[in-house]
Order: C-alpha cells, then structure tokens, then sequence
C-alpha cells in the first residue's frame, strides 16, 4: 500500500481488541539502526499504550533483514508468543543486492507466518532513499512500527 499521500500511523484505540492477554515478539534488524530502533520504538511504545504488559513484549536482535525470517521463526515457535513483528529497513543501492534482500526477507516472514498459522508481521521499510526511510519512521508518512503494531493486534482479532 502506497502511503506517499497518507500517514497512517494514527489510530483509535477504541476499534482496537483488547490484548491485555496477549504475549507479541519483535524481531528488529541491527542493520540501519537509526531507522529500526525508531520503527521498534513505534512499535514496542504503541502495543504498551494499547494495555500490553512490558513483559509480554519479547525484543530480539539479528543482524539485518535477510535475517528477520529465521528470528521471526524461532519467536514463532514458542506457543506463548501470540505475534510477531519483524522490524527493518532496506535502502536502494547500485546494485540488485536490494531485490534480493527484500525478496528473501518478505517471502521468509509470509512462509513463517503461514507454518506456525500466527500473525507475523513485516514492518520491512524498502525505500528509494535514506530520506524516504526518515519520513516513515516519524516523519511525514508517519512511524511503519507503529502500523506494524496495530496490523499485528488486529491479525489476532
């Protein structure tokens, strides 16, 4: 979905279920930290303001996005883990290392998703420029892991 004219990191808690039971892992790449440990603060600040617990909140680490679908596998197979929201950020470069980058993240997350039948998120940013990466993760089009954690809660309902 395109948001080039819509933020769409503003929501209505009240047309949101109640997770107050519920248990969501993040998996957040170390790969361009400035915009992943934004996307993860957008993330991991939404779902406390929603009612979850900061214990029911599991953050893990791996390197970068090509990573994500192995670290969303592991989140994935605890049966106490109800979501899991995948965090990163692929910038275009000169060469095609980015479509395969992407390629594998996002076939990687949809693939884990559908083997544990749990929501699992891909708050991937996937961006033309560092520019366009800022302005989704707080800037004009809004924080991506803030969407990330609202796609999550509604995937549950």
């Amino acid at each position: 979905m395109s948001t080039e004219l819509k933020n769409l990191s503003t929501f209505d808690h009240k047309l949101l279920p109640s997770v107050a039971s519920k248990r969501f892992g993040i998996v957040c790449s170390e790969w361009n930290e400035t915009i992943t440990n934004a996307l993860l603060d957008g993330a991991y600040t939404t779902l406390i303001e929603i009612g979850v617990n900061k214990q029911d909140i599991i953050v893990q680490y791996v390197p970068g996005a090509f990573e994500l679908p192995l670290g969303a596998q592991r989140m994935a197979k605890d049966n106490t883990i109800d979501a899991v929201i995948c965090l990163g950020c692929v910038v275009q470069g000169d060469t095609k290392h980015f479509d395969f980058i992407c390629d594998a993240a996002a076939h990687g997350i949809t693939n884990v998703g559908l083997k544990y039948d749990k929501p699992v998120i891909f708050g991937v940013l996937t961006t033309n420029t560092q520019q366009q990466a800022i302005d989704r993760t707080g800037g004009k089009h809004g924080n991506k892991g803030v969407e990330a954690a609202i796609t999550a809660i509604k995937m549950l309902s």
